[in-house]
């Protein structure tokens, strides 16, 4: 089982993308709005992919509520932004309600929750999608959206380490930099060492001039330095989707910097046949335990 979790093209798995299952077995798959129609649909889909790949791969969805939901009505009920919860309370009921939809659905793991703070004059790329502005807040209301999706059986990936708030540019299509001192940098990597026992994290692809040029996702100084040193984070760390505009290269050389840096796992989403047969190959075996 190769350390990356790739996308795949469409609605079913084509047979290209089935031999490549079998051949170059990944850690996981994770589907996006395009291959998920409605339930039936989903659920065929659920089962090939279970057929061809490992046991112990995962099934994951990039799914948190409000505008990043693949799991859509009319099928799939809608939850509210992260923004609109209004407390801890409300935050536990959301990570189970989210939880409870994927479950159900076949997944594994949920990208979520999002613990960035909403910094005022940053890219909307994040906005309502974060808990608040105040890193106890973000913590409290992040651990309890994860303590729904674990209750509910589904893994939670906590992101975007060590903190997307303050990125005036979207990563989607440009590489933001973070001109903050390390001192305030504490704030944004609060919630994360709150939160450091959950089990999967993401990383951002975002460069920190008080820390390296690199992007975080390809700097073994934010891995070792912060996100496993500060912040103390030990479990799966996963990069954010390496097709992002953020980062430059080819996916094979990108999955292999972000291995060589620090994360467990290379992420790579769009879901073409060249792309994923060249991040698989580039890939060492999985060493570590998914679950």
């Amino acid at each position: 089982m190769k350390s990356a979790i790739i996308g795949i093209a469409g609605t079913q798995l084509s047979e290209a993308e089935s031999r490549l299952l079998r051949s170059h077995a990944p850690a996981g798959v994770i589907l996006f709005a395009r291959n998920i129609g409605n339930p039936k649909q989903l659920a065929g889909l659920v089962a090939a992919l279970r057929r061809d790949l490992p046991e112990e791969s995962v099934l994951m969805i990039d799914q948190e509520g409000g505008r990043v939901a693949r799991l859509r009505p009319p099928h799939w009920p809608a939850l509210p932004a992260a923004a609109d919860l209004a407390d801890r309370e409300a935050a536990l009921l959301h990570g189970t309600q989210l939880g409870r939809i994927c479950r159900q659905a076949g997944f594994d793991v949920a990208t979520a929750p999002v613990l960035d703070l909403a910094w005022p004059g940053a890219s909307s790329v994040i906005g309502d999608r974060a808990l608040g502005a105040e890193p106890d807040r973000v913590a409290t209301c992040g651990a309890a959206i994860a303590q729904g999706l674990m209750a509910e059986g589904i893994i939670p990936v906590m992101k975007h380490l060590p903190g997307h708030g303050r990125a005036t540019l979207d990563s989607h299509f440009a590489l933001p930099r973070v001109t903050a001192g390390l001192d305030e940098l504490a704030a944004d990597f609060a919630p994360f060492i709150a939160n450091q026992n959950l089990p999967w994290a993401m990383t951002a692809h975002i460069v920190y001039t008080a820390l390296d040029d690199r992007p975080a996702t390809l700097s073994p100084v934010v891995i070792e330095r912060v996100i496993r040193g500060m912040i103390g984070f030990k479990g799966i760390l996963m990069s954010d989707d390496l097709a992002m505009k953020a980062l430059s290269g080819s996916p094979a050389d990108l999955a292999r910097a972000t291995l060589a840096a620090g994360c467990d796992i290379a992420l790579y989403c769009p879901g073409d046949e060249p792309g994923n047969q060249a991040v698989l190959e580039a890939c060492p075996p999985f060493t570590r335990k998914l679950r």
